[in-house]
């Protein structure tokens, strides 16, 4: 008989927020689907410089969805964070600045050891593009230098955002084969 394998569960979204509506307006629907049950929400603010500002926002959009959720930044010791977390939401903002934080505070590791074991990850922005096997693909500005492009490898492809703004432009995801492959 064959073992039974945990499923992984990944909502990756193309931006947090979509010209002329609110924070995660425009994936509300799909985010309460896919977080069904769960009431808890870990979130990793890392990609923007203020996380206190970033996870406030995040802290109403959530809460007004009936969810709680807490920022992985003001944990004493993140790693553990991770580890009691029901679901894990990584937000957008600069790619390499994130990936850095998530190597510095020693949570990339426990994030993939989680979300390969069953815990719900949703990515938006720069929080999809490290749900793939790399960051050598994203078009972010290299701010901060981390001390490798190898991300969470949640996903076999690597996500590349586009931006919605005015003049009829909408958002998209584009799958890309990692980096040294065909396509």
């Amino acid at each position: 008989m064959a073992s039974e394998e945990n499923t992984k569960r990944v909502l990756l979204i193309s931006n947090s927020t979509l010209y002329g509506s609110g924070y995660l307006d425009h994936a509300e629907s799909e985010i309460r689907d896919f977080l069904g049950d769960v009431k808890k929400v870990l979130f990793v603010p890392y990609a923007l410089h203020d996380r206190d500002a970033y996870a406030t926002t995040a802290h109403k959009r959530f809460q007004s969805m009936g969810y709680e959720l807490t920022s992985i930044h003001t944990a004493s010791n993140p790693e553990a964070a991770v580890n009691e977390a029901e679901v894990a939401f990584i937000g957008g903002g600069n790619t390499f600045r994130l990936l850095k934080a998530l190597y510095d505070f020693g949570v990339l590791d426990p994030i993939r050891k989680r979300v390969n074991s069953g815990m719900p990850y949703i990515g938006s922005s720069a929080g999809s593009n490290v749900a793939g096997p790399t960051i050598k693909t994203t078009k972010d500005m290299p701010i901060v230098q981390p001390p490798s492009f190898d991300a969470l490898g949640l996903v076999p492809a690597c996500a590349l955002q586009v931006a919605a703004g005015p003049g009829g432009a909408g958002a998209s995801d584009h799958a890309q084969a990692p980096a040294g492959q065909a396509p």
